[in-house]
């Protein structure tokens, strides 16, 4: 590529011969993306160079997992594709843990990967390839759908078959040889097969009508139901048939974490059900007759392995995957239906039902869910130099502005999500899809370039961030206004409790205790530092209007278990 070359995207290429790289990098281009996440690799050097030239940014990170998390908080705030763009060999292997997160996530992620150059001979022999590695082999076991661009011919149509391809949710990889991204091919200009358009839910579904008159029979015979909605109805758009049908029988409505705060302002919203739960809302939940499940996978978490939903109770599971039905926890009666879709038909097949027949709908019951408190749903642990994590969260609640984005990574520390309100599933991101530390960072950088009018706000663990920490230095040099809460017990506390309950040393779930905003002012973060609670409130000017890159080092009490980890405990204890 010659160095002193110009672009100029909107110049027409008619039957020009270009470099299989810059015709692949046109495309994109022409399919209105903006941004595209990564780290540059000898044989992704001029591509991202190409790209960046014409008007698609390249963000580069410090870690290849970051990139792709990078690409998924970006599709995950703006529903459009995030494309990461990775390496060959080490680096592939690099991104491994942020393809496995990415591809649980259920996100529109475009993973490129530069590859081996085909038949690569020399003098008759095969030459040595220090980076050899079967991408392929490896992503397709991971469950990611693998196109390879195994000659230039068919290189524009493989990057099409590509993105069309994650117009079905999930991640796709993209392979480019570095020969093939080398030769030369007529390029008459962009082809006319456009990227998927961003939806809510491309597929409105309806239930058979024989599976909705069984559930209205089922539902005949409740006088307490409950709704439960997952992330799947958040993205189907459900929440308003939801209400509608919960305020035609007379349910309380609850949310998985993943669809957290979907039903805020709604007088009988329950919040959270299973292990993030409140008080008020696991009595109600006890008494709940029948339970309608809209778009959740009910795991572990969802139902506190098994406790938090009442097991006499009939239970009605929506979702648009028959595999989804019944997987982690019993169901009585499947719809495979979108959830407004199934919404609305159940609240059109239903018959009106009597106030005297709406158990839940009190003025006893909504004035018990108006006055949950959450700062008496804990006795606050609070030390000389350590803070309860729950009283921090509290804290920052009232600190931090109203219209932001959360961003948590995973941990012990996720004990806090339950203290943050209000936001929205599509403002609250939680990265534990792949039950792992070290996703946040990322996932909060892509965030925050998709949505630069809120602020972002990363919770994160001092495991998780020392393990991501590199990235500061791409917060800083990307200009992304990042706030950062280091939620640190100077421990592994998942690991630590863990050990605690079984009566094992722990000192190798200790670390030292780091002061991380000195290493963050030399990055050109605004830091503070807070053992407690009055110095955290000091901070109010720093975090009401955040400018610039913000990192907070809160020290927080490690005594202070999850209520996860007691669950798991239990659950271990009635295993055969």
């Amino acid at each position: 590529m010659n160095p002193t070359r110009t672009f100029d995207a909107d110049q027409p290429f008619a039957e020009r011969e270009l470099p299989v790289y810059e015709a692949l990098a046109l495309d994109i281009k022409s399919r209105g993306i903006e941004s595209v996440f990564g780290l540059m690799s000898d044989d992704t050097a001029l591509f991202v160079t190409t790209l960046d030239a014409i008007g698609v940014r390249f963000h580069a990170t410090r870690h290849e997992n970051s990139a792709v998390a990078m690409a998924e908080g970006y599709a995950s705030a703006t529903g459009r594709l995030g494309v990461a763009i990775i390496g060959r060999g080490p680096a592939t292997a690099n991104a491994l843990h942020g393809c496995a997160y990415a591809q649980r996530t259920g996100s529109r992620v475009l993973l490129v990967f530069g590859a081996s150059s085909v038949a690569h001979q020399a003098n008759g022999a095969a030459e040595p390839d220090a980076k050899e590695f079967n991408a392929t082999g490896v992503l397709e076991a991971m469950g990611i759908k693998t196109y390879v661009a195994n000659d230039a011919g068919s290189a524009r149509a493989t990057l099409a078959h590509a993105v069309q391809a994650t117009g079905q949710g999930g991640c796709v990889a993209l392979l480019l040889p570095m020969n093939v991204q080398f030769q030369s091919i007529a390029y008459p200009g962009a082809m006319g097969i456009p990227a998927p358009a961003p939806t809510a839910n491309p597929q409105r579904i309806a239930a058979r009508p024989a599976a909705i008159g069984a559930a209205v029979a089922l539902l005949a015979h409740s006088r307490r139901p409950l709704i439960v909605a997952g992330l799947g109805a958040h993205r189907a758009g459900a929440r308003k048939a939801l209400e509608a049908l919960a305020d035609k029988i007379g349910a309380v409505l609850a949310t998985s974490l993943k669809a957290k705060d979907m039903f805020h302002g709604n007088a009988y919203n329950l919040g959270v059900v299973g292990s993030y739960s409140h008080t008020t809302a696991r009595r109600l939940i006890d008494q709940a007759d029948c339970v309608i499940v809209f778009g959740a996978g009910l795991n572990q978490k969802t139902t506190s392995y098994g406790t938090s939903l009442p097991t006499d109770a009939a239970l009605i599971q929506v979702d648009l995957s028959h595999a989804k039905i019944g997987r982690w926890y019993h169901a009585d009666l499947s719809l495979i239906a979108d959830a407004r879709e199934a919404a609305e038909q159940l609240c059109a097949a239903l018959p009106a039902r009597a106030d005297s027949d709406k158990a839940f709908y009190t003025a006893d019951t909504r004035e018990r869910l108006t006055r949950v408190d959450m700062a008496a749903e804990f006795q606050a642990a609070n030390t000389d130099r350590t803070m309860d994590p729950r009283s921090v969260a509290l804290e920052l609640d009232r600190m931090l502005p109203a219209s932001r984005n959360a961003v948590y990574d995973a941990g012990n520390f996720l004990q806090v999500m339950p203290y943050i309100s209000g936001l929205g599933p599509e403002h609250n991101k939680n990265t534990a899809d792949f039950a792992s530390v070290g996703m946040g960072f990322g996932t909060a950088m892509g965030i925050a370039c998709a949505t630069p009018e809120r602020s972002t706000v990363l919770f994160v663990g001092d495991g998780g961030f020392l393990m991501t920490m590199s990235e500061l230095e791409t917060v800083a040099r990307e200009g992304i206004a990042l706030v950062i809460i280091v939620l640190n017990d100077a421990a592994y506390g998942a690991e630590l409790h863990y050990l605690k309950m079984r009566n094992m040393p722990v000192a190798a779930a200790v670390f030292s205790d780091i002061d991380f905003a000195p290493i963050a002012a030399g990055f050109g973060f605004e830091t503070a530092t807070a053992r407690t609670l009055s110095e955290l409130r000091a901070l109010a000017p720093m975090l009401s209007n955040p400018q610039g890159p913000i990192l907070i080092d809160c020290k927080i009490n490690a005594a202070v278990a999850a209520p996860f980890m007691l669950e798991t405990a239990d659950h271990e204890k009635r295993l055969p």
